[in-house]
């Protein structure tokens, strides 16, 4: 049973990260530098593909950079347990929940500024969103 090799090319495929992500991700030193061949190509193991797997996936659910590296020096490093990993989880848990309580108040607005037009019929100038629009509210409300 071999060891499985990949190219930039293939691991961009397998991982669903272009290229270029994979190159900014070694430059900061998120993946590690690959072994190469002798004409100099990157050579990735399944390792990098698991790795830059995780990568992706910690964006998708919104951690930064500076977290992911975190969440990487518990995998890479000994003497780390599964609850720091948790107490990270808890806090974006909380950073999402306050996101998704500032996309209902936009909607909230967005959709009080729809109740207040009257349709086609009005001139742009009598148009209560553009108004609300050039309107300062601090509130983020009509």
């Amino acid at each position: 049973m071999g060891f499985e090799k990949y190219s930039i090319g293939q691991l961009s495929k397998k991982s669903g990260c272009k290229v270029e992500t994979v190159h900014y991700y070694e430059r900061i030193e998120l993946m590690p530098e690959p072994p190469r061949t002798e004409g100099g190509h990157r050579v990735y193991s399944l390792t990098h593909v698991k790795r830059l797997n995780f990568i992706r996936r910690s964006r998708e659910l919104g951690f930064k950079i500076e977290q992911i590296r975190e969440l990487l020096k518990f995998i890479d490093e000994p003497n780390h347990y599964c609850g720091e990993v948790r107490a990270m989880a808890m806090q974006q848990s909380r950073v999402v929940q306050e996101k998704i309580l500032d996309l209902q108040r936009l909607q909230s607005a967005l959709d009080e500024m729809v109740t207040h037009c009257k349709g086609n019929q009005n001139s742009i100038d009598d148009c209560p969103i553009v108004d609300a629009l050039f309107t300062e509210n601090r509130d983020g409300i009509l």
